[in-house]
């Protein structure tokens, strides 16, 4: 298999669309169209985990953070940076990332955490908006069913738990064929009326093109009416963070030192206890001080995250518990999951290629030590 299958195969379950937009996913470094021997997954891509994939016979890195965020103008070997962009490209090894696209996936990094801590009733804590689009096409009566089928099969009509949903009413359309023209139904140059149906799909904004091109290549047309929207509707499956329930209601300090225990951080940086009794907590692997007042809104008494700052606790204002495990500690079972999301598509797809192509880098890359 090549890079670009393999990362296709990927994205599939986790599509790049949804990545922010101050993020850098994808192939970093690399040939799509080299084929790929053994793949080594890690959270950071550095010059050990470099030298971990050469001795193992990886020549494909799938990291979690970007080793190049930022833009390279030189590239010396000045810093580990561009170290380690000189050693991939001298060892031919391709690096892709993923980052925030798994932070906003339904079944990513966060439900990873909610799961350790065995919560229960997890959804989305800040849900991402404009990522559900609708589609509005006219289309003559005879064809409704092939092309609304087609929509069907590109991944249209998708909503929540449900599929298959569609609106459609019935109507009259008219034309008159140009000189240029070659129409299906009616003749050139001759007014025309035809029984249409107006027919209206949602579908998740990634699957844009797709469905576009599975409806024009169905429509019959050869000048196909149709417009694109955003819906105002927040994507319930799509978005940073989560929130869940712990089965038993836990004090504050049996609360951290499960996290503490789950997580083995050395150390929780906290906000003030409030005497209160936790069982709602929000969660948000990585940098999350953002979510503090999302977490608050969520009415969750705990949320766990990383890289708060002094002040940013104060945000807490006597409302939840604001507890910074480390980001390596929140983050720490992200590359598992990669490994599984790789495993499960890869076998499907080519089963020759099984799970003993895909190793788990036994690099510890978190910079952060205690004394």
């Amino acid at each position: 298999m090549t890079v670009k299958e393999i990362t296709q195969l990927f994205e599939q379950k986790v599509p790049l669309h949804y990545a922010e937009s101050f993020d850098n996913v994808g192939l970093l470094v690399g040939d799509v169209n080299q084929k790929v021997t053994n793949i080594l997954v890690t959270l950071d891509a550095l010059e050990a985990v470099i030298e971990e994939a050469i001795a193992k016979n990886c020549n494909l890195i799938v990291c979690f953070h970007p080793i190049v965020f930022k833009g390279l103008k030189k590239i010396t070997g000045k810093d580990y940076v561009e170290r380690v962009v000189i050693k991939a490209i001298q060892h031919n090894i391709a690096i892709y990332a993923m980052h925030t696209a798994l932070d906003n996936h339904w079944q990513g990094v966060n439900k990873m955490i909610c799961d350790k801590l065995q919560l229960r009733n997890q959804h989305i804590l800040m849900p991402k908006k404009e990522t559900i689009k609708k589609l509005t096409v006219f289309v003559p009566k005879a064809s409704f069913v092939n092309v609304r089928e087609a929509l069907f099969s590109a991944g249209a009509g998708s909503i929540g738990n449900y599929e298959s949903c569609s609106f459609y009413n019935e109507g009259v359309g008219s034309y008159k064929g140009g000189k240029e023209s070659n129409p299906v139904l009616g003749k050139k140059g001759e007014y025309h009326e035809e029984n249409e149906v107006h027919l209206q799909v949602t579908f998740a904004s990634h699957l844009k093109s797709k469905v576009i091109s599975q409806m024009l290549k169905a429509h019959p047309y050869e000048e196909v009416a149709y417009e694109v929207t955003t819906l105002e509707n927040v994507n319930q499956k799509i978005g940073m963070g989560m929130v869940g329930e712990l089965s038993e209601t836990l004090s504050e300090t049996e609360a951290l030192a499960l996290v503490k225990k789950v997580f083995k951080t050395q150390g929780i940086r906290h906000s003030e206890f409030l005497g209160i009794p936790i069982q709602k907590i929000a969660v948000l692997g990585g940098s999350g001080a953002f979510a503090i007042e999302s977490a608050k809104a969520s009415g969750a008494q705990l949320f766990i995250t990383s890289d708060v700052k002094y002040h940013e606790f104060f945000q807490a204002e006597k409302k939840l518990v604001v507890a910074d495990i480390g980001h390596y500690e929140s983050e720490q079972f992200t590359k598992n999951l990669i490994v599984s999301i790789l495993t499960k598509k890869i076998s499907n797809f080519a089963p020759a290629y099984n799970s003993g192509n895909i190793i788990l880098s036994d690099t510890n890359t978190n910079p952060i030590k205690y004394f």
